[in-house]
């Protein structure tokens, strides 16, 4: 299958990368996007030659840079949940499908790119990567899954501290408080996550495939669906707001937001 926005890359021994074509754009997730990614998740996951998926962004820029904020800004209420559910889609795919998922972090990974990052079994990252959840500097929230996910990697207090300042954080310290697994310089990146993924995928299949399974439902002190539906309608609630307005708009124009305070 051909697709607009991601180009596939299958090596030996069953890995099987996936690499977010829009490096004009640093990787930025649009609707189209994360309708590709959801369509190529879907179809890889029931394949059983592969063994481990990466996913990565072109270039040597961005992994993936945040969802699109061109395309978000004039978005509705309604408009805004069917986003979140189109992101949390594949943010669950990556976490949930049988083979174990690595990002292989090659550059800005803002916002939903955190959350793509996150949703992966693990992180590899270049020197020159950055992370971060910025979204209340738009005046959201996050929206696929960097509510509940982050604090899962990061512990609650440092999650509570990265999504209510926005804060952007480096690789050393994304490998320092247990974002990152590994950080490599850049042009080492590639050839550490195959090597991870090979030795990944030469271990019994039916033992990790089940290793996986239980590590995620043991780590889940609730439903993941109940999780995913909270913060689907919180953050599509946000797209009304003359905050989301001002600080989407005031992204676009590249000048200082300037929010006036919270709507009762």
């Amino acid at each position: 299958m051909t697709y607009k926005h991601l180009t596939l890359e299958t090596g030996p021994h069953g890995v099987q990368w996936i690499l977010i074509n829009r490096p004009k754009a640093l990787n930025a997730l649009n609707s189209e996007v994360i309708v590709e990614l959801a369509t190529a998740l879907k179809k890889i996951k029931e394949e059983a030659s592969v063994r481990v998926v990466v996913l990565s962004g072109e270039g040597e820029k961005a992994f993936i840079a945040g969802a699109d904020i061109t395309e978000m800004n004039e978005k509705s209420v309604s408009e805004g949940v069917v986003f979140g559910q189109q992101g949390h889609e594949v943010a669950k795919l990556l976490e949930t499908m049988p083979q174990p998922t690595i990002a292989a972090v090659n550059g800005f990974a803002l916002g939903g790119g955190t959350e793509m990052a996150i949703a992966c079994d693990l992180i590899i990252a270049s020197e020159n990567a950055v992370f971060g959840q910025p979204e209340v500097c738009l005046g959201i929230i996050p929206g696929f899954g960097g509510t509940f996910r982050l604090s899962k990697r990061v512990g609650i207090a440092k999650a509570k501290e990265l999504i209510f300042t926005g804060r952007k954080i480096k690789a050393d310290e994304a490998f320092q408080i247990g974002l990152a697994n590994q950080v490599v310089p850049l042009n080492q990146l590639k050839d550490k996550v195959n090597e991870v993924a090979t030795s990944i995928s030469k271990n019994s299949q039916s033992a990790v495939r089940k290793a996986k399974r239980l590590i995620n439902d043991f780590s889940e002190s609730t439903g993941l669906d109940g999780k995913i539906d909270a913060e689907i309608q919180e953050f599509a609630e946000l797209f009304e707001s003359k905050d989301q307005k001002e600080g989407m708009s005031a992204f676009i124009e590249k000048r200082p937001a300037k929010f006036e305070g919270v709507e009762l």
